[in-house]
């Protein structure tokens, strides 16, 4: 149950905003409702012994009155088609576990050819020429000239990423920590890695920051990342005919 309180002042105790940004950011509409919002005791009861998810229940409960701050990240795992809702909790830490290692088998392949990944660091200068030829960045060398297309075009927008990521939620006080941006620049400069398709776009790091945000840990903020974009992609398709 929430008290009488509960509003925009525990709301923003979630994602608390820069002091110097505080007159600029519009107050929050959202307010916990009593009975209607998706609390932690709620979401913990549409669950069944074994772990299985009543969706429907909670999606009647999120249309009457949203989701609480505090179960946020793990709310949008579902929604977003990270795991089944038929699913066991068995099945689901099987799971977890696995992409967990996935990622960071990713991820050693990128640090691999752009050492700053996974450093606490990221760039926003290009660190090699559009021929493939090395440019000397602090923190980030790459030591010869690129050939291989692939890897030559995921360099080139590695920058651009590192620019939109400064440009990203900057009121919050979350990205005030370097390292939380960086955290960002490593999801999106993997995802851009493992789906060359796609790659990277200005826009994603919109997409992707609210999962940085709110999962703390990084894998499980890239699939449900990866999760967010085959829908984007999906509807885009639709929409194309």
């Amino acid at each position: 149950m929430f008290g009488k309180k509960a509003g925009t002042e525990e709301l923003e105790a979630f994602y608390p905003i820069r002091p110097e940004c505080v007159a600029e950011i519009p107050k929050t509409r959202f307010k916990p409702r009593a009975g209607k919002t998706l609390s932690a005791r709620r979401w913990q009861a549409a669950f069944s012994e074994t772990g299985c998810l009543d969706i429907a229940k909670v999606l009647r409960r999120i249309q009457r009155g949203g989701i609480h701050p505090s179960i946020k990240g793990l709310v949008w795992e579902f929604l977003l088609g990270c795991y089944n809702p038929n699913s066991t909790l068995e099945d689901r830490n099987q799971l977890r576990q696995q992409r967990r290692e996935r990622y960071s088998m990713w991820k050693t392949e990128c640090q691999n050819m752009v050492s700053v990944i996974g450093s606490g660091n990221f760039i926003t200068t290009p660190i090699i020429t559009d021929d493939g030829q090395p440019i000397e960045v602090e923190g980030c060398r790459v030591t010869s000239a690129v050939s291989d297309k692939k890897v030559a075009q995921w360099m080139l927008i590695l920058h651009q990423i590192g620019l939109d990521v400064v440009r990203t939620d900057r009121a919050l006080a979350f990205y005030e920590d370097k390292a939380n941006q960086a955290k960002l620049w490593d999801v999106l400069s993997i995802y851009s890695w493992v789906d060359d398709d796609i790659g990277y776009v200005q826009g994603m790091n919109d997409i992707c920051s609210p999962m940085v945000i709110l999962l703390e840990n990084e894998a499980d903020a890239f699939w449900c990342f990866e999760r967010a974009m085959r829908r984007l992609v999906y509807f885009y398709l639709l929409q194309d005919g």
